[in-house]
């Protein structure tokens, strides 16, 4: 997909003195295996920081397996998720368009599903190239049309946009109905205990943290403080549902193991799995084995769980000698967050970890952390080991995809998503130079290495992310960062280059507006 500069665009770069032309088209890339078509596996981790990986920094625990990933493929250290928080993140992976072209922000758990049938999505693409495709983890995009029946069919939802097989997290962790979701069925549901779920009233009969919180094993805050279920009280009410309630300690191999046996089960054909994961969101209760694999609590624990996970398929692949013709990219939905409706001491035993790396902000922030995540892609004998600067969004994995896999997108398809998979191969250096970094109260643009917030009125939200101890980065006037020389957004140069500010608000509206 070869996209051009806009006129507004030079005039930017123009004022920047950076002579940047149009895009390179990165040409075809032809694969000369048995098999032509790669299996594609992306590791889709849920709030995991720039510095959380030891690659990028880590400090307090060790993460082996990502760090053979880094050593071993790209390692970007430019590359975003489309938004500060996780709804609208996961909602332009697989669409290849910016959230707000759908008004996608963080959903409650009982919302209908935000990418409806019909939608073009990522792995409806690539089925159109024989691919068996899957979705393992947490969903958090919806599902059903808004009254969804727990105890029936649940639909529509990932069945119904593309995936193969589906087995998920309706929501997230923190959320009801703490229940696995298999393709359309609550898995081992007892139809004589039929499940409640409400948002907006108690239903059932289990207690309260604010009924009981001596039944409570995790201090949580008031909106955390609904139905207890396994110890740990959750947003929103439910009841029944006894034998088909999750064990939290359990993710970690009911989830690995379900990717395994979709492996498995697709060996000998082209395979895309999308493997969403619950760590490192709260509420952080890894399994009793990974007690202690760091020296910052169930965060870091958290972290060792997720590598262990992403080591055991990695190993998988290998075993079956399918390495080789495997395409995996490590990334993250959003920046990190320490203390995020529930108190296990992130902050207290961070020591001298970073979970933002050199970077500002976190999870919700308009802040480089917020969407600036660790991002490897790995692929034995293609890609060649290196560190990437190169700017780059998750939403462009569409269509470079596309690209690998031979598909031609259709004009109103991943409308943001733009075609540098020489990028991801690491064969080529020249990316993106500009992108929108959505966050909860404002968006903000990069042009190289400049970064432009766009001033927000009414900030309704900085109580919020206080609480959760987090620099949103929202000021009422303009903000402007050089981040070549000011790489923590600390000298706000708005003031002494109005002109560049008003280009590159017109550059915002215009993407917005009409794309890139």
């Amino acid at each position: 997909m070869l996209k051009k500069i806009s006129a507004l665009s030079t005039a930017i770069l123009a004022l920047l003195q950076m002579g940047c032309g149009d895009e390179v088209n990165h040409g075809n890339h032809v694969l000369h295996e048995k098999n032509t078509k790669p299996n594609i596996v992306i590791f889709y981790i849920d709030d995991l920081g720039y510095g959380d990986v030891g690659s990028y920094g880590a400090v307090g625990v060790e993460t082996p397996s990502i760090d053979k990933l880094a050593e071993n493929g790209v390692r970007f250290t430019d590359a975003h998720s489309s938004a500060a928080t996780c709804t609208p993140s996961r909602y332009s992976l697989l669409t290849g368009e910016h959230g707000f072209r759908n008004n996608a922000a963080i959903l409650p758990g009982d919302a209908p599903s935000l990418i409806r049938p019909g939608k073009a999505t990522l792995p409806a693409m690539l089925k159109k190239a024989g691919y068996q495709t899957a979705v393992i983890g947490k969903w958090h995009l919806g599902l059903g049309d808004g009254d969804v029946n727990w105890n029936g069919d649940v639909s529509p939802g990932p069945l119904d946009i593309g995936f193969d097989y589906s087995f998920l997290l309706p929501a997230t962790g923190d959320r009801v109905p703490t229940v696995y979701l298999e393709n359309t069925k609550v898995v081992n549901l007892d139809p004589n205990d039929p499940i409640s779920v409400s948002y907006k009233g108690k239903v059932g009969e289990r207690p309260t943290r604010l009924e009981r919180p001596d039944l409570a094993r995790v201090v949580a805050d008031e909106q955390h403080s609904e139905t207890i279920i396994n110890g740990v009280s959750r947003i929103g009410t439910m009841g029944g549902g006894e034998s088909a309630l999750w064990v939290d300690e359990d993710f970690p191999d009911v989830f690995t193991g379900k990717a395994i046996d979709f492996i498995h089960a697709n060996k000998n054909k082209p395979f895309f799995l999308f493997h969403s994961y619950h760590d490192i969101h709260v509420p952080r209760l890894p399994h009793p084995r990974f007690k202690g694999k760091s020296s910052m609590g169930p965060r870091g624990d958290a972290i060792a769980q997720m590598d262990w996970m992403t080591g055991k398929v990695v190993s998988e692949l290998e075993q079956l000698g399918l390495a080789e013709n495997t395409l995996i990219i490590f990334t993250s939905d959003n920046g990190p967050v320490l203390t995020d409706g529930y108190d296990d001491q992130a902050i207290e035993l961070l020591g001298d970890h970073k979970p933002w790396g050199p970077f500002r902000g976190g999870k919700y922030s308009a802040f480089e952390a917020g969407t600036r995540v660790p991002t490897i892609v790995y692929w034995p004998g293609k890609v060649k080991p290196k560190v990437s600067d190169a700017l780059l969004s998750q939403m462009d994995i569409y269509a470079s995809v596309a690209k690998l896999v031979g598909v031609k997108l259709e004009d109103n398809e991943a409308v943001d998503s733009v075609e540098y998979l020489s990028v991801l191969l690491g064969e080529e250096e020249i990316a993106r130079e500009a992108l929108i970094e959505e966050s909860v109260a404002t968006n903000s643009l990069r042009v190289n290495q400049w970064k432009y917030i766009a001033p927000v009125k009414n900030n309704n939200v900085a109580a919020f992310l206080a609480h959760k101890n987090i620099e949103g980065g929202f000021a009422e006037k303009p903000q402007l960062f050089d981040l070549s020389k000011d790489i923590t957004e600390q000298n706000n140069l708005a003031s002494a280059n109005p002109k560049l500010v008003q280009q590159m608000q017109l550059r915002l509206t215009e993407i917005i507006n009409s794309g890139y």
